[in-house]
């Protein structure tokens, strides 16, 4: 008899884990990103998250069904074996494991080490970098040391990262819930305006090449939430080792995405008070941290915006290092045995958690060299690793959810039809939204030398390669009866 995964993990771990690997990360970088696709359009960034935050909520409400219906070892990938099929499944988990959770991971150790970096210069203006905290060397080399630091965490103990991943959870709560009141009351008694501005110069506009530029704002911004509201899914990776997973599982995912969407929204107005709009789209919504708490106070909470990402990081390696053992487990993907092992000492697939780590470097080689550069690396190729993903993750969705509604006939019909339903709308949106903001008319990228680009295309195809060499190790191996 296979040893499995431990039944280790209560309610209060489920809800962190939906919490802390969407809060924490997103509301920082993404807002700022808002800020500059609505050109400081403060009603119309509210307005983005709030639709963002629907279309979470529909998809939630979807996966909250599944997950009442089936458990086994990772919860999409589980759901995607029970509506769609075995192979199925395997594609789900190849994708998840190869593109969508690492691409995710190595931007948050990209974040942690940026932010971490940024309280170090505001605290000792005197420290020199090579470059800025946002595209400098440094801040690569510490993303990478950072996260060898957190896999190592959670591969010698995954009680610790279980610890971990609670207490930053509550910890990031500190800087978004101050902000969101005194930031609220700071710009009623200030006067400060949120006027929409010019965002051609922002640094954050200048980094990054993503799209064609000719979209409407709402769409570009909702697209941009879509970073900051992912995550909830990968608290599926670890139902098997949630206590009673069947009923605290969706009652995680329900009471975690609505406590998500407050704070995005309190959040994203208190900002708006704390610094002027032209500030915040300029030097990130952190600044406003010390516009309204002042200096000494304002960066303590830039450094717990820091342990905030880190917390975020954490979940989402729970899932990344996950992925490999979550397919082997099936009897698919490469070298069976070896990925399914688990270690008698730390509990943990320490063969999959290798592998996982390993993945997740290279796209933090990938996100640096594509987006943070100043000649992108990888030409044409280069695009959005934090957004473009899904794309393919909320397109694959959909399948499921249909699925679900044509096999389960003795659930009710608001299960089986509405919730599945509001699923496939919410799935739906995102990859045209997504699509549409990131340019699907090819331009000339002037960032790139010139060179013909086309974001969507291309992502397609790198898309379409690793799932094509996810097809060729398939290598499907027949379970013992």
């Amino acid at each position: 008899m296979e040893k499995g995964l431990k039944k280790q993990y209560g309610l209060l771990m489920a809800i962190c884990m939906v919490v802390g690997t969407v809060v924490g990360s997103g509301v920082f970088f993404k807002a700022q990103a808002i800020l500059n696709t609505t050109k400081g359009d403060m009603p119309l960034g509210i307005l983005a998250w709030i639709i963002g935050g629907i279309v979470m909520i529909c998809c939630v409400l979807a996966f909250c069904v599944m997950a009442q219906q089936y458990e086994k070892v990772n919860g999409l990938v589980d759901y995607a074996e029970a509506t769609v099929g075995n192979r199925y499944a395997y594609f789900m988990g190849w994708f998840a494991t190869t593109i969508y959770t690492p691409a995710m991971t190595s931007v948050l150790a990209w974040l942690t080490a940026r932010y971490f970096l940024t309280f170090l210069v505001s605290v000792n203006p005197d420290l020199q970098l090579a470059g800025d905290p946002v595209t400098g060397t440094e801040t690569f080399l510490l993303a990478g040391f950072i996260l060898i630091c957190v896999f190592a965490i959670n591969t010698l103990s995954s009680k610790l990262a279980g610890k971990l991943q609670i207490s930053a959870t509550f910890i990031k709560l500190i800087p978004l819930l101050l902000m969101a009141v005194v930031g609220t009351i700071y710009g009623l008694s200030h006067d400060i305006t949120g006027a929409p501005v010019d965002a051609s110069s922002s640094m954050l506009s200048a980094n990054f090449a993503t799209g064609a530029g000719n979209y409407s704002p709402l769409f570009g911004a909702v697209v941009a939430t879509a970073f900051a509201y992912e995550g909830w899914i990968l608290a599926t990776s670890i139902n098997s080792e949630i206590k009673n997973s069947k009923k605290n599982l969706p009652i995680a995912l329900i009471l975690g995405g609505i406590i998500i969407i407050a704070i995005y929204l309190f959040y994203y107005i208190g900002i708006a008070g704390g610094a002027p709009v032209a500030t915040l789209m300029e030097s990130g919504t952190t600044s406003a941290f010390t516009t309204v708490f002042g200096n000494v106070l304002g960066n303590i909470l830039n450094l717990f915006v820091a342990v905030s990402c880190l917390g975020t990081l954490n979940g989402l390696l729970i899932g990344c290092i996950r992925g490999m053992y979550s397919v082997a487990v099936r009897g698919y993907g490469p070298k069976v045995d070896l990925m399914k092992q688990i270690d008698p000492a730390s509990g943990m697939p320490s063969n999959s958690c290798i592998v996982g780590l390993v993945i997740v470097g290279a796209w933090l080689v990938y996100f640096y060299g594509a987006n943070l550069t100043a000649t992108p690396w990888f030409g044409k190729f280069s695009f959005d690793s934090s957004e473009l993903p899904i794309i393919t993750i909320y397109g694959l969705y959909i399948p499921m959810f249909i699925n679900f509604m044509r096999k389960e006939k003795s659930l009710p019909a608001v299960k089986r039809f509405v919730l599945p339903a509001l699923g496939i709308i919410g799935s739906a949106f995102m990859v045209i939204a997504a699509v549409y903001s990131h340019g699907y008319t090819p331009y000339i990228n002037a960032k790139a030398n010139g060179e013909f680009s086309c974001p969507v295309l291309f992502y397609l195809i790198v898309f379409a390669v690793i799932m094509a060499i996810g097809m060729l190790v398939m290598n499907p191996k027949k379970k013992a009866k």
